[in-house]
């Protein structure tokens, strides 16, 4: 399984340097200040140290630790780049790479699951998996009626080993608590552990891909690809040609940038109003530009259930903000949760720190690019306790539509795209436009 931790043991023993080593740190400290070393100066090379530590541990291991670490991405713009960086490249080289399954653990999974016949499903079968994640594989075959399908096939043990690393990152609250003082980590690590379960079902995601592919059946926009089969630990969809939305970054025309951009938004805002969920896992490895100009959408095991659409408040403090009524937005921002009691927040620094989330909408027609997310980025991008970054909370149930906010400007800003982006939040996000009969402000 190459060099990646996999075992049980392996992996407590990592995640336990952590404790111990910020303890070190702690105590390091503490001999400086005595040594006459200024306190803050020496609070800030103990915060700086534990990140470094953090990242790296989370970065050397995949499921749960990796899934904390894509959670927390948001509060990578308070921590310098020497920091992230090699964290940011051991999740990306996670993502892309991961390790595949020998062939005899594909065919044990394929008989456990399907029976000791389960080559009669198959015309045939590619036992070289074409793409690999943190949970599982996808394998490329042909179904018994003649149609091209992709087989998701389980990692063996990946059910208790992402549930053991939360049980391990829960005990850790008060070393992110020192990094991140304003957020409530053992929340966040709730909400997650319930979301893992819940990837590691294939028979919900099924269900979820199901009613995608349904919604969008003859859409002009969108493709999903139907479910044919399900199993605890095997998923059989059908086969989608196309171009991966990582290679449009790389070397798409500025016309397929841009189209595949305003797709990309329209498809995360129209969902929730359309199917009742959010694509919660919006990376470029599970969209696909097809032939006829459509975007095409893989991969449905994490979705955020919003059976309502967005939250209102969500349109409504992004029109306030734009309407550049701060106190509103922070009194917004307590009402639900991202302020918690007795933290202050510097008013001009959440301003820059919210810009890049809301800019993009106050305007007909928007650019995303690495160079405005990289200036908006830098008036966050320090380590002292007064950051912003580090006094927000991340509420429960935003937990996963911020996930795909991060990751979804992420995107657009290395597909470099231009569109009007506002016409799709004004058409999909509620209460974004002004509606007469609304209070002030209606957070509750």
């Amino acid at each position: 399984m190459s060099d990646l931790p996999r075992r049980a043991v392996t992996r407590s023993a990592k995640l336990a340097t952590l404790p111990l080593g910020f303890a070190g740190r702690t105590a390091l400290g503490l001999g400086k200040r005595i040594g006459g070393r200024p306190a803050e100066l020496v609070a800030q090379e103990i915060q700086q140290r534990t990140a470094e530590q953090i990242f790296k541990v989370l970065g050397e291991l995949k499921g749960g630790a990796m899934k904390l670490g894509q959670a927390l991405s948001i509060f990578e713009a308070a921590l310098p780049q020497e920091i992230v960086g090699p964290y940011r490249a051991t999740l990306t080289k996670l993502q892309e790479a991961a390790p595949p399954l020998p062939v005899a653990t594909v065919h044990r999974v394929l008989s456990e699951q399907l029976g000791d016949d389960w080559r009669e499903n198959f015309r045939s079968f590619d036992d070289q998996p074409t793409a690999a994640a943190s949970i599982g594989q996808v394998h490329r075959a042909v179904w018994h009626d003649g149609r091209e399908v992709a087989v998701k096939i389980q990692y063996p043990g990946a059910g208790k080993a992402l549930l053991g690393d939360f049980t391990q990152l829960a005990r850790l609250g008060k070393l992110f608590g020192a990094l991140l003082p304003g957020l409530d980590i053992k929340a966040v690590l709730s909400e997650l552990r319930e979301r893992i379960a819940e990837e590691l079902d294939y028979f919900r995601e099924a269900e979820a891909q199901h009613a995608f592919a349904l919604e969008f059946r003859d859409d002009p926009d969108f493709h999903v690809p139907d479910v044919i089969a399900a199993n605890e630990m095997v998923l059989v969809t059908e086969w989608m040609d196309g171009t991966p939305l990582s290679r449009v970054i790389a070397d798409g025309t500025q016309e397929e940038r841009d189209r595949m951009g305003l797709l990309f938004v329209r498809f995360l805002f129209c969902s929730p109003a359309r199917v009742g969920m959010l694509h919660a896992d919006p990376h470029p490895g599970n969209f696909r530009m097809l032939d006829d100009g459509s975007l095409g959408i893989l991969d449905f095991g994490a979705v955020n259930r919003l059976p309502e659409g967005y939250p209102k408040v969500f349109g409504q403090l992004t029109r306030i903000f734009n309407q550049g009524d701060m106190d509103s937005v922070v009194e917004g921002l307590r009402a639900e949760g991202f302020i918690l009691p007795g933290i202050e927040v510097d008013v001009d620094a959440l301003r820059g720190f919210l810009a890049p989330y809301v800019e993009p909408t106050a305007v007909e027609e928007f650019t995303f690019s690495r160079q405005w997310l990289q200036a908006q980025a830098a008036s966050v991008t320090d380590l002292r306790p007064t950051n912003v970054v580090r006094q927000l909370n991340l509420p429960v149930s935003y937990v996963l539509i911020h996930r795909v906010h991060a990751a979804g400007v992420g995107v657009l800003c290395q597909l470099n795209a231009t569109a009007r982006f506002r016409d799709e939040v004004i058409r999909w996000v509620p209460g974004f436009t002004d509606d007469p009969d609304e209070q002030p402000l209606s957070v509750g």
